[in-house]
């Protein structure tokens, strides 16, 4: 038997959630910037402890405020990845309190979050910039290297199904 989970990445935009969720199904990358209108949603099955798993991902357009995210694209979301990207500070300045909100409004959903573009900064310095402002960043990661993309998703997919 498949279950089907829905994911939805959410974060500011240009932070490269769209070119996260086609590193994963895609392994591709493109430097050419579109903006996500609304929704965009592909698919992709992965074993998970033995587990068939059809992950539903929905990359939703980028927002400033989680909570102008409109709530249909939030519904029945088994897991968030939370994207953050390290050269644009707005993009976390509200980071606990965004995560705060999807585990308040989504008790049931797992949260995982990414630094994404992590091949353009000097890591060490960027997560002392995290330790100052309190943030704990679950994965650091590229997604035009591809590094931590799979086991970003391998780690959610991972924590939903401890729910099954």
């Amino acid at each position: 038997m498949i279950s089907s989970k829905k994911i939805v990445l959410v974060g500011h935009f240009g932070v490269g959630k769209s070119s996260i969720m086609r590193r994963f199904v895609q392994d591709t990358f493109s430097d050419n910037y579109t903006v996500t209108i609304g929704v965009h949603i592909l698919k992709k099955e992965i074993v998970i402890q033995g587990l068939n798993l059809t992950l539903i991902i929905w990359d939703i357009e980028g927002k400033d405020d989680i909570q102008k995210v409109r709530n249909s694209y939030l519904l029945g979301t088994s897991g968030f990845i939370y994207v953050i990207d390290p050269t644009r500070v707005q993009t976390f300045e509200r980071f606990n309190q965004e995560i705060d909100f999807l585990k308040i409004n989504y008790p049931t959903a797992k949260i995982v979050s990414v630094a994404n573009k992590m091949d353009v900064v000097d890591q060490l310095e960027f997560k002392k910039i995290l330790s100052q402002k309190m943030i704990s960043i679950d994965y650091f990661a590229s997604a035009k290297t591809g590094n931590e993309i799979e086991n970003l998703f391998q780690y959610l997919a991972m924590k939903i199904t401890q729910d099954v």
